[in-house]
């Protein structure tokens, strides 16, 4: 049975299945991993727990039921203890049984739930390579906005050069130490673009003189940004 097929059963049909995998000796692989499928995963946490709570309460009540009973057996007499004797190993032998199968149910819940920190390691891991990904594009769109204009020569506003000073400005964590890395130093080595507009060095060199004829006073409405000197955070 795979994930899919598990997904379509109602809860009962599921819960069968699930209990009858708890224990790794004896439960199916391909079954388990459909239980464990992304898909499947949070059902299966939340059937389990309340199979754990419905033995706990199993476990409990058989307790004060036996208890009862032995109370009403020692108020008989002789007679009354000789039945209470008589039904105690079989009582021991299903408290047991049931004690065993809560404690596995216990193991599981706590396998499904690593399982679970699992998939929410993969998925915030995919979610941060997809915003690096965002984050880089967007870099390369500034670099290619920079070297139009280095191409076509003129002066550029102070908006333009204000964009620009971004990728001299945001930085991304690289290396074993997480190290802040300029996006300019990002797009040079690790980002390259594989379409640069203009590769001539006059545009480079043209490039370069706009970013360092770029006015000095601060413009409204800038993004939040971590200078790469003195990681000093520029209000938005």
């Amino acid at each position: 049975m795979d994930a899919q097929d598990l997904a379509q059963l109602a809860d009962k049909e599921f819960e069968q299945i699930l209990t009858s995998n708890i224990h790794p000796p004896t439960r199916d692989a391909r079954t388990w991993a459909a239980i464990t499928h992304p898909d499947n995963l949070p059902r299966a946490r939340k059937i389990l727990t309340h199979v754990h709570e419905r033995t706990a309460s199993v476990l409990r009540r058989r307790k004060t039921e036996r208890e009862e009973f032995r109370i009403e057996c020692f108020a008989r007499g002789e007679a009354g203890k000789r039945e209470w004797f008589a039904t105690r190993a079989e009582f021991e032998s299903l408290r047991r049984r049931t004690a065993n199968f809560h404690q596995r149910v216990q193991r599981a819940i706590s396998e499904l739930g690593q399982e679970q920190r699992n998939v929410n390691r993969a998925q915030s891991l995919n979610s941060g390579q997809q915003s690096r990904e965002t984050l880089r594009e967007l870099a390369v769109a500034v670099q290619r906005h920079q070297a139009v204009h280095a191409r076509n020569g003129g002066s550029a506003e102070p908006a333009d050069h204000e964009l620009w000073r971004h990728l001299d400005r945001l930085t991304v964590p690289t290396g074993p130490g997480q190290d802040p890395t300029t996006l300019r130093t990002m797009l040079s080595i690790y980002w390259t673009d594989m379409h640069p507009v203009a590769d001539d060095p006059e545009y480079r060199t043209r490039a370069e003189h706009i970013i360092h004829s770029a006015p000095a006073a601060a413009h409204c409405c800038v993004p939040q940004a971590r200078r790469v000197h003195d990681r000093e955070d520029r209000a938005t």
